[in-house]
């Protein structure tokens, strides 16, 4: 057995950091920062954050000035975290707005190891065009595919908000490998919706993500951000509800929809392999007969 089979076979501690942001960019990485070390004060080995977590979710219009909120990766923050991570001993999911050149920018996981060095980075495949979720004004699509990273508590995947909804991505992340898919995420209800399909909306999200998790055996870590961001009229409530469900879909911890909170839970790749010999979906799969879902559609 490999190092990194070995290790990946022991239970790891994952923490997910939900908060609010305010319109300094500084101050939420401050606030991330001590964020992180009351999650690995509790345990964490394991410890991402929700999606742009540097910024508001400016995506809600389309304004040119707002690029200048991207940065290189590595980069400042990277570097900050990387000092940090290196401290704490901890791995750290860190999810950017990536300026990777002029006119080029990316919506971007990076993955900080538990030596403070960049152990790699995942760029957002999926990108929405809805009303207030404006992101292909912004993000270039991702071109790395669906990666998974060896860190030193296991191996695991990371995709990012809008990916969440994709049965395919979830699936060819956990064909590497990854004992879990971290989803760092920014998702909310529109104020003129919430009253009439609010529970229907945060149910969906739930449920969509629990499945990844039980079609592939899966731990699955989804961590988003609370508090109203906008103009009354104009602007998103962000619903929390950060969980971590294990690779049957059952809830192991969860978040409220409207608190700053730290979710910690320990993950075991024995449960993986309890689940998958019980429930072999990976072993019955027809991979002679998928090719159709290559096509946009089937005329």
């Amino acid at each position: 057995m490999g190092v990194m089979e070995s290790l990946s076979a022991e239970k790891f501690r994952v923490g997910l950091v939900q908060m609010s942001c305010a319109l300094d960019p500084n101050q939420n990485l401050e606030k991330a920062i001590w964020r992180i070390r009351e999650a690995a004060g509790q345990g964490a080995q394991i410890v991402c954050l929700q999606e742009l977590f540097r910024s508001q979710y400016f995506c809600r219009e389309e304004n040119a000035e707002l690029f200048a909120l991207a940065e290189p990766i590595p980069g400042p923050s990277t570097e900050t975290l990387g000092r940090l991570a290196r401290e704490l001993g901890i791995v750290i999911i860190a999810s950017l707005f990536e300026r990777r050149s002029a006119g080029l920018y990316h919506n971007t996981a990076a993955v900080i190891g538990a030596d403070g060095e960049m152990q790699g980075i995942y760029r957002k495949m999926h990108i929405p065009d809805d009303p207030l979720y404006f992101e292909k004004f912004y993000f270039t699509p991702g071109d790395l595919g669906f990666v998974n990273f060896d860190t030193r508590f296991g191996r695991l995947g990371v995709l990012v908000c809008w990916d969440q909804w994709y049965p395919e991505a979830a699936r060819v992340s956990s064909l590497a490998g990854a004992n879990i898919l971290f989803y760092p995420t920014a998702i909310g209800w529109h104020p003129s919706e919430k009253a009439q399909n609010g529970a229907a909306q945060l149910d969906a999200w739930k449920t969509i993500q629990r499945a990844h998790a039980i079609a592939n055996g899966i731990y699955v870590a989804a961590v988003n951000r609370v508090g109203f961001e906008g103009p009354p009229d104009k602007g998103l409530e962000f619903w929390g509800s950060s969980f971590v469900a294990d690779p049957f879909g059952q809830v192991i911890a969860e978040a409220s929809t409207s608190n700053e909170e730290i979710l910690v839970a320990e993950c075991d790749p024995h449960r993986v392999e309890e689940v998958r010999r019980g429930w072999p979906f990976l072993r019955d799969r027809r991979i002679d007969a998928y090719a159709p879902i290559l096509k946009r559609w089937l005329d």
